[in-house]
């Protein structure tokens, strides 16, 4: 750095000097010697003082530059491999980037929460206080901590702790929010600080027993369905999980242009207004085939997501849609999407639980090879 500030110094002096050699022209013509010699002395000074020093100068900029990005790159890696759910975000909660441990958290692909609210994936009691909390942080009223819950997971609440950060890459005030689960106060510990083990609870008992029959007749039941026809294979998947299960469900095949195969809810006008329904007005099924990620939520906004009924009425109002799980029908995980399963729940039933996702997502893959089997 004392180098590089020498070597400006050097160079304005030279420039004032260049200077002063111009304005001397309009002097007598018999001190163009004079003149001459003192414009050979400053060339004499670049050639042997400046340029070498804006040689080094050159070099010692390209290898800072080089030992910069080195930098940039290991705090990328470490910033990816941190064990805990970070994402950076600015004053209005939109993401800048999310490590593997948040997108694995919250079930969504980085790429995907790039440029979107980190508020949009919680709950919507949750998203206000939210963004409250990061507003005060990136004003400079320090660090804030709170519990929020996630759309894909409300009945596991999370420590959500912002503090605000200034890299140097960055124009603004960016945000760095850290998810971690808190510490059950009903935990019992031993000496070690170490979990003992709890009483089984009946009722994660019977879900999963209830998830386990589910998949064995879906198994069933593509098993049985006839090769060579996706659609009466959808109609019976989507049989499976009618009912019991969800109180809606609708199937819709395609990748580029969907097709509405099979609707199954309560019967009546809405009924045979979403078997109308063109699937290209729903935006979450657009927007689950484009990600080929499943779309789990909890009081669904906005609104409109499954498009409007025939009255102009949005579809997850007049159904009192509480809670709706959207899952791709792939084959492999970054394979094309052969269609989409929506399931709603209605009413006062329980949500769609984090594990019941994950159980329809993986039946939602057997169904997508069972599609594709010829006949």
């Amino acid at each position: 750095m004392a180098q590089t500030e020498e070597f400006g110094e050097e160079l304005a002096d030279f420039v004032r000097r260049v200077a002063e050699l111009k304005a001397s022209r309009t002097g007598p013509s018999g001190d163009l010697g004079t003149m001459l010699d003192a414009a050979l002395f400053e060339l004499d000074h670049v050639a042997e003082r400046l340029w070498p020093g804006l040689e080094r100068t050159a070099v010692s900029t390209s290898a800072t530059a080089a030992s910069d990005h080195a930098e940039q790159q290991l705090l990328r890696a470490v910033f990816q491999r941190f064990p805990l759910p970070v994402a950076l975000v600015d004053g209005e909660t939109v993401v800048r980037r999310m490590n593997v441990a948040a997108t694995e958290l919250t079930g969504v692909r980085g790429g995907y929460a790039t440029g979107r609210p980190l508020s949009g994936f919680l709950t919507p009691s949750d998203r206000i206080a939210f963004r409250s909390q990061a507003a005060a942080v990136a004003r400079g009223e320090g660090d804030r901590s709170l519990t929020v819950r996630l759309q894909l997971r409300p009945e596991r609440p999370l420590r959500a702790t912002l503090t605000a950060l200034r890299p140097g890459t960055e124009p603004r005030t960016v945000l760095l929010v850290v998810l971690q689960p808190p510490v059950p106060r009903d935990a019992h510990r031993d000496g070690s600080g170490r979990g003992r083990n709890r009483a089984p609870d009946l009722g994660e008992a019977t879900r999963h027993a209830e998830l386990l029959e589910l998949s064995d007749r879906m198994t069933a039941t593509l098993l049985t369905a006839p090769a060579g026809d996706p659609a009466e294979v959808l109609r019976r998947a989507a049989g499976v999980l009618h009912g019991r299960f969800a109180d809606w469900v609708v199937a819709d095949e395609g990748s580029a242009a969907f097709r509405r195969r099979t609707v199954l809810g309560p019967p009546g006008e809405l009924l045979a207004d979403v078997r109308a329904q063109d699937p290209a007005d729903c935006p979450l099924v657009l927007d689950t085939a484009r990600c080929a990620a499943p779309r789990l939520q909890v009081r669904p906004e906005p609104e409109d997501g499954f498009g409007v009924d025939g009255s102009g009425a949005p579809v997850l109002v007049r159904a009192q849609v509480t809670s709706l799980l959207c899952v791709p029908l792939a084959p492999h995980a970054d394979g094309p999407v052969d269609g989409v399963l929506s399931l709603f729940r209605t009413g006062a039933r329980l949500a769609f639980s984090m594990a019941e996702a994950r159980a329809v997502d993986v039946m939602a893959r057997h169904v997508a090879l069972a599609m594709r089997r010829p006949g």
